[in-house]
């Protein structure tokens, strides 16, 4: 009888039974759909309603004033708000995959709420054409809309994250289309969202970004006044002119399913239900088709709205929230009228052993091969029922199959048990939250937590997570922020000690973010007192300085040991302060100061200028800050702390250097040649970084400020390449001012003689030789290339006989082999003491005979097999090789 009872409420369309269940009863009052214009969320999710401003309606007793009200599915109060916003009328409002409800106002404003009616900003523009132009029509999907104007334009924004209004191809039409279906960008080849239009002609525009198409021109006999496009994209159903009903693919290349309708004026909505079957509603009457048999008709004496699922259709009217859906496979082997499947004997077994009857048995002996399957029936539809007593009988059922079953996986029933449980917590009207076990599988506990946290369920969120093993941080942490806004009203110390015993729940959660979500709210003092819970320093420091606590900022990160958070700091606060007070602050740091010091002397001359010197120019005031630099370490050091004492030969160095380095930058600049003045000041600051190497080796002599270790520093070689260095810009700015050529300065004591010999100013390259003590095989060097360079051949080959060179005749010979000067060459080869050198010589300017018998004195094999594999290609010399070797007797 129990079977006969529940198949009873079963409606059977062609060979698929139906099921239409009441899920609640809804507890609102006053409230007409006809009258309001309506947004359900699917997965069981809100219901936005406001009065419908296109229509004449009785306000029987009600303000004026338009009110944007959501409930929950059972019809309980979530919040409410006066719609005040401006541009025209309410086009169309939906609700985002993240329950976000957006609202299109006729020019093309589109405002958000949450799910408390809370207005999220800021607002959305469709774009400056919808402002002026108006938007008559819209269709919404997922995240994203796509909006028509009056003048038969299409704008989409295709993610409402991130909007970004982009204006579809020109449809090409002047009369406004009879409806419009959007296929969502996951399903389009192009991966654009595509717009199908049901316009008068006899076939559909489908239009797109770039470009428009005609759909179903050899299909169509009419134009289509409905649309509908399945959840996966690739199916249409529509209504035609003449009272039919087309199911086609997305692209309307063929029609699968074609029916006739019993009236001829196109539905009010047309829906998918699962991936089944259609329903059409007229003002009373619902109609439910499939691909076969006759119509399903369920008859209705107030308004409705259909809500399409991923398994059914929700329908909401004004007293009643249904869930039309397919009757589970597993549910219809059970409960089928005259069933005779293992299920269904498995379930009257249970009955029968209820009632105490040997039947029960006989049941049992009966399905024994198919009692593993019998007992996954039962459990399955148990998890498809919304009545709780119906869910107990059929897992008692399951639970009494599996006592004789031994090959069945016994958690299986445990695994629904704990399903169900969350299920029916969400469905208690005071939640509203009508899932079904297919569509809580598709939105997954992760998600289904989220929105719960959303509507302020925090409790039943917490339970939830801690009966799923979840992890409860996300809860914890929306309650918190929660409490922390709504209570304005409580002191600090008494909040906090409110938030750390829920925070201490959620191992690792983040009290940094908490605090950041105080400080935001304006409850700084919370937030100071939050973020000392906060055990990881990568969080803490960065918001420690966002609420103005520099000083606790830079030790807190100073006492991780992590560099990346000390330079954090301190580029925080050395944009915040004055260079002088950054100076007093980090200094009695030595991590900070240090990693300051190498930071700014690698990347930023201005930045350790201003640490030395915060006034005033570097170059007349180095003197004075050596004198500052020695007082201030000695009012530091000599300060009680556990800070390491500063080193003399630390401030020498950093201050010499960078005054060494400020002459370059002079040099860099490009007044800086021909006599400019600025070669001054750029010399001066060399002499001055010379004297500071001096007097530094002489202060550390009498001066015990420093300690003894420091002693042992010795700065001459610093303070004699400083005046080289300042003896040779000297020297070059000389010559540039004798010269007139701009091309001495900076370069080396080799280019600069090198550039007077190539000038033949020959004295002048005598006495850079002379100044700078360069040796004479340097200068044999530098000369005899210097001669080839300008081929003064005469003239070299008279600097060969001075004397005897001090490095032979080698420079000479590559001198003007370099320069292609064979003759020139073959003057200075047989002067070559050592006859390797004189066999290479003759070799690289292609004299075979003479580099064999200079390389037959040498006696040397490999020579003579590399002058061999040079003439490769000589067939006479490579001869004259092999016979050498032969006599050598060499392989």
């Amino acid at each position: 009888m129990a079977n006969v009872s529940v198949a009873a409420e079963w409606q059977l369309l062609y060979n698929r039974y139906y099921r239409k269940p009441e899920v609640y009863r809804m507890t609102w009052s006053h409230v007409d759909l006809s009258r309001n214009k309506v947004a359900c969320a699917p997965f069981g999710g809100p219901i936005a309603v406001i009065r419908d401003d296109s229509k004449i309606v009785q306000l029987r007793g009600e303000s004026a004033q338009r009110k944007l009200r959501i409930f929950n599915s059972s019809g309980l109060l979530l919040g409410e708000t006066i719609w005040k916003h401006p541009g025209g009328r309410l086009i169309g409002m939906s609700w985002t995959d993240d329950q976000t409800l957006v609202c299109l106002v006729q020019d093309g404003t589109v405002y958000r709420y949450n799910i408390l009616a809370e207005i999220v900003e800021p607002s959305i523009s469709m774009g400056k054409e919808c402002f002026e132009r108006n938007v008559v029509d819209c269709v919404f999907w997922g995240n994203g809309v796509v909006c028509i104007t009056e003048s038969n334009q299409l704008f989409c924004v295709s993610d409402f994250q991130n909007p970004n209004p982009v204006q579809l191809a020109d449809p090409g039409i002047e009369d406004p289309p009879y409806c419009m279906a959007v296929i969502e960008p996951q399903y389009t080849m192009s991966g654009n969202v595509e717009v199908l239009l049901g316009i008068s002609e006899p076939w559909v525009l489908a239009v797109e970004e770039d470009g428009v198409q005609q759909l179903g021109v050899d299909v169509l006999r009419g134009p289509l006044q409905k649309m509908a496009v399945s959840r996966d994209g690739q199916w249409l159903a529509s209504f035609t002119h003449d009272g039919r009903l087309l199911v086609m693919t997305s692209n309307l290349n063929e029609i699968l399913i074609e029916q006739e309708c019993e009236s001829a004026l196109p539905p009010e909505q047309l829906a998918w239900c699962g991936m089944d079957t259609v329903l059409l509603y007229w003002d009373d009457i619902l109609l439910m088709m499939g691909p076969r048999g006759d119509p399903v008709r369920y008859f209705y004496d107030e308004p409705i709205i259909l809500i399409p699922e991923c398994d059914g259709v929700r329908i909401l009217s004004n007293s009643s929230m249904e869930l039309l859906q397919r009757v589970p496979d597993s549910t219809e082997s059970i409960f089928k009228i005259g069933s005779t499947s293992p299920a269904a004997l498995l379930f009257d077994a249970l009955d029968h052993f209820d009632r105490r009857s040997a039947k029960a048995d006989e049941n049992l002996r009966l399905i024994r091969a198919s009692l593993s399957e019998a007992v996954e029936a039962c459990i399955d539809a148990a998890g498809h029922e919304f009545d709780l007593s119906r869910q107990q009988t059929l897992l008692r059922a399951a639970s009494y199959g599996q006592a004789f079953c031994s090959n069945f996986q016994r958690d299986h029933i445990q695994e629904m048990c704990k399903t169900l449980r969350v299920l029916n917590a969400v469905r208690h009207p005071d939640v509203g939250m009508p899932l079904s076990i297919q569509q809580y599988k598709l939105l997954t506990p992760s998600v289904l937590i989220g929105r719960l946290i959303n509507s302020y369920k925090h409790l039943l969120a917490l339970r939830i997570s801690e009966y799923l093993g979840m992890n409860q941080e996300m809860v914890i942490m929306h309650w918190t922020c929660s409490k922390i806004t709504a209570s304005l009203a409580i002191p600090d110390a008494t909040l906090l000690e409110i938030l750390l015993e829920k925070l201490k729940l959620s191992k690792g959660i983040s009290y940094a973010a908490v605090a950041a979500h105080a400080d935001k709210n304006g409850r700084r003092k919370l937030a100071a007192m939050l973020v000392e819970h906060e055990p990881r320093s990568s969080k803490q420091v960065p918001l420690l300085l966002s609420i103005g606590e520099e000083d606790t900022a830079l030790m807190k990160a100073i006492e991780s040991g992590d560099t990346d958070l000390v330079y954090l700091v301190l580029f925080h606060i050395w944009q915040k302060r004055e260079p002088l007070a950054f100076f007093k602050m980090i200094h009695p740091k030595p991590l900070a100061r240090d990693l300051f010091v190498i930071y700014a002397r690698c990347y930023n001359h201005e930045f350790l200028k201003d640490f030395f010197l915060s006034a005033g120019q570097l170059q007349v005031g180095v003197s004075w800050l050596l004198v500052l630099c020695i007082h201030s370490m000695h009012e530091w050091n000599t300060k009680e702390s556990n800070a390491v004492k500063l080193s003399y030969e630390e401030w020498v160095t950093e201050v010499a250097f960078l005054v060494w380095k400020e002459s370059w930058e002079l040099g860099k600049n490009p007044m800086a040649s021909r006599g400019s003045p600025l070669h001054n000041p750029r010399i001066k600051l060399i002499d001055q970084t010379k004297s500071l190497f001096e007097g530094a080796n002489k202060d550390k002599e009498s001066n015990s400020l420093f300690g003894e270790a420091n002693k042992d520093k010795d700065f001459t070689f610093e303070s004699k390449a400083a005046e080289e260095h300042s003896k040779l810009l000297r020297a070059q700015h000389g010559l540039e001012v004798s010269t007139k050529q701009a091309i001495f300065v900076d370069s080396s004591i080799s280019d600069t003689i090198r550039t007077c010999i190539v000038l033949g100013n020959h004295k002048a390259a005598m006495k850079v030789k002379t100044d700078f003590k360069v040796s004479e095989k340097r200068w044999y060097w530098l000369k005899a290339f210097a001669l080839a360079t300008v081929r003064d051949w005469d003239t070299l080959e008279k600097f060969s006989k001075e004397k005897r060179p001090p490095i032979g005749f080698r420079p000479f010979v590559e001198a003007c082999i370099e320069a292609d000067e064979k003759g020139e060459a073959l003057k200075y080869i047989p002067k070559l003491t050592d006859p390797r050198e004189r066999a290479e010589a003759y070799g690289r300017i292609g004299m075979a005979k003479e580099a064999a018998d200079a390389a037959s004195q040498a006696n040397d094999g490999e020579l003579l097999g590399r002058l061999r594999s040079t003439f490769s290609q000589n067939p006479a010399a490579s001869s004259i090789f092999d016979t050498i070797r032969d006599k050598l007797g060499v392989s």
